[in-house]
């Protein structure tokens, strides 16, 4: 009982006193959001995490690309849904007009062009085009500043900047990567990076063991 009675005055101390305060105030105004009002420069560098993100993203939209079969890059989960093929293709479209979003970056006209997605399915040069358009958004991203990220791109919004865009890119990216991981698995392909990670974890096993016998 004055177990129940402690924790119901712990309770009525917690829940009571904002409501007698606010009624001892009836002009007090709920606290302002601090997050909406920093203007604390980031501490981190933009540029260098976008560009680790975006070259994780390279190397291995490339590699599952190279290990998935020529004979699946016509393959579709269902009628309507893109191919491999024309998953990778989108990929490398967006990876050059998405980039050209920003200020001072020269559109690339031949992936403007419509049926771009669907014009191959020859899977060398579907992993050639692929490597390219990241290595134009690397370069472009290595060409702006951290500054740069705050640049006005009036075209896209009032308040739009070219941080907005690196962001819209990578966004793009990740849901492909993660659409062309399960593409792969449904056709019983391991990406690249898991099968290594296994061999890895393999011979650090027998090796463990070997030590143990």
């Amino acid at each position: 009982m004055k177990k129940n009675l402690v924790l119901f005055s712990a309770l009525f101390v917690l829940f009571a006193v904002p409501v007698i305060a606010v009624a001892g105030n009836p002009t007090a105004q709920p606290a302002t959001n601090p997050a909406a009002e920093d203007k604390t420069p980031p501490s981190y560098d933009m540029k260098g995490q976008s560009m680790v993100d975006l070259q994780d993203m390279h190397k291995k939209m490339v590699a599952l690309a190279t290990a998935i079969p020529a004979e699946k890059y016509t393959w579709r989960p269902e009628a309507g849904a893109r191919s491999v093929s024309e998953v990778f293709l989108h990929v490398t479209a967006a990876n050059y007009n998405i980039t050209s979003m920003m200020t001072g970056i020269t559109p690339v006209a031949a992936y403007k062009v419509d049926g771009f997605e669907s014009s191959t399915t020859d899977k060398a040069k579907i992993i050639e085009q692929l490597d390219k358009s990241y290595a134009f958004a690397e370069a472009a991203l290595q060409g702006m500043s951290n500054a740069d990220f705050a640049r006005p791109e009036k075209k896209l919004g009032p308040d739009a900047n070219s941080g907005d865009v690196i962001y819209i890119l990578m966004v793009h990216n990740h849901e492909h990567f993660g659409q062309s991981i399960a593409y792969a698995r449904v056709n019983g392909i391991t990406p690249p990076w898991t099968v290594e990670a296994q061999k890895k974890a393999a011979a650090a096993k027998d090796g463990k063991s070997t030590k143990q016998d």
